[in-house]
C-alpha cells in the first residue's frame, strides 16, 4: 500500500511594498487573487488582503516591536504555520512589508520551505527607503552622493550594526532600518567623529497619507524624533541628499558656477533683464 502524499503546495514570498497598497507590482496584484492562505505581517497594508479570493485564510504573523502587546509572532511559529498549511496544499503567500529579502528574514523562510519540498516563488517589493523620494529626498544625487549604505539598526543580538562606523567614513547616503531605539547611540557616534552637523531625516510611514517626517542634524536625532512624535516603523536617512532640495546643490547649478557647458538651458518665464542667478530662490532647509 502506497503512502498518501500531501497535495501540491507552493510558497510565494511576496513584497508588499512601503505601505501604499498601489505600490505593489502587477505580478503581486495578480498572485494575491489566487491565494489559498496569506500569512501577513504588520508592515503589509491590510488593504491588499481585499484582493484575495473568497475563502482565502488570512493569518496575522506580525513581530515585535510592530505587533500589539501579546500578538507578536516568533519566526519559528511562522515556519510551523508554513508546514501546517503546506500539508493541506494550495498557494501559501507570505506577504511581507517592503522587500522580503531586505532585513525581512525572507530567505530563512525560503530555505525552510525547500526542506519541505514546496514549490517556491519570490516576488520583489519596493523597500521603504525608496519611498524617501516622496519626501524630496533622493538616495543618490549627482555631485552629492554616489552610493548608498543600507544598514540595520538592530542585529540579532539587539546591537547596532558595526558597519555604520565604516559608512561614516564615506560621503555615501546612509539609510538605517529598525534604528528608532538606537537614536542616542547613532547621534553619539556621529558627534564623536565630528560629523554631528550632517543633514539627517527620519521618515515614518513614508508612502502613506499619515506620513510624518523630521529633518535636521544627525547629532540631534533623538530631539528630532521627540519633537515630531516619531516612532516605529521609520527609516533614518543621513547625508547631504537630505538637503538636496536646496537649489545650490543642483548639478546644473554647480556646472553653471564652474563655467562648464550643460546639455540644456533652463530659463525662467519672465520678461526683462535676467539676474546673474537664473534659479528661483529657495529657503535652505
Amino acid at each position: 500500500m502506497k503512502e498518501a502524499k500531501n497535495p501540491p503546495s507552493e510558497l510565494i514570498l511576496l513584497g508588499a511594498g512601503p505601505g501604499d497598497p498601489e505600490l505593489i507590482t502587477v505580478k503581486a496584484w495578480r498572485i494575491l487573487q489566487k491565494a489559498t492562505v496569506i500569512l501577513y505581517d504588520n508592515l503589509a497594508n491590510t488593504a491588499l488582503l481585499d484582493l484575495a479570493p473568497p475563502g482565502c485564510e488570512k493569518i496575522y504573523v506580525g513581530k515585535s516591536p510592530y505587533a500589539a502587546k501579546g500578538e507578536a509572532c516568533l519566526q519559528q511559529t511562522i515556519h510551523e504555520l508554513i508546514r501546517e498549511k503546506a500539508c493541506k496544499g494550495g498557494t501559501i503567500i507570505r506577504l511581507k512589508g517592503g522587500d522580503p529579502f531586505i532585513f525581512g528574514r525572507g530567505f530563512e523562510e525560503i530555505l525552510f520551505a525547500r526542506q519541505l519540498g514546496m514549490t517556491i516563488t519570490y516576488v520583489p517589493g519596493i523597500t521603504s527607503m525608496q519611498a524617501a523620494g516622496l519626501s524630496d529626498i533622493p538616495l543618490t544625487h549627482r555631485n552629492v552622493s554616489e552610493s548608498v549604505w543600507m544598514i540595520t539598526g538592530t542585529k540579532k543580538d539587539g546591537s547596532l550594526s558595526g558597519d555604520l562606523q565604516l559608512a561614516m567614513r564615506s560621503a555615501a547616503t546612509v539609510v538605517i532600518y529598525m534604528g528608532m531605539k538606537k537614536l542616542e547611540e547613532i547621534a553619539g557616534l556621529y558627534r564623536q567623529q565630528g560629523l554631528g552637523d550632517l543633514p539627517a531625516a527620519i521618515i515614518q510611514h513614508a508612502s502613506l497619507p499619515h506620513q510624518k517626517m523630521a529633518r535636521g542634524k544627525v547629532g540631534r536625532l533623538p530631539e528630532l524624533a521627540k519633537e515630531q512624535s516619531l516612532t516605529n516603523p521609520a527609516i533614518i536617512i543621513i547625508g547631504e541628499v537630505v538637503n538636496a532640495t536646496d537649489y545650490r546643490q543642483s548639478p546644473l547649478y554647480l556646472e553653471r558656477r564652474e563655467g562648464s557647458p550643460v546639455a540644456c538651458t533652463l530659463s525662467p518665464c519672465i520678461s526683462g533683464p535676467q539676474t546673474a542667478d537664473p534659479w528661483p530662490t529657495r529657503a535652505v532647509i
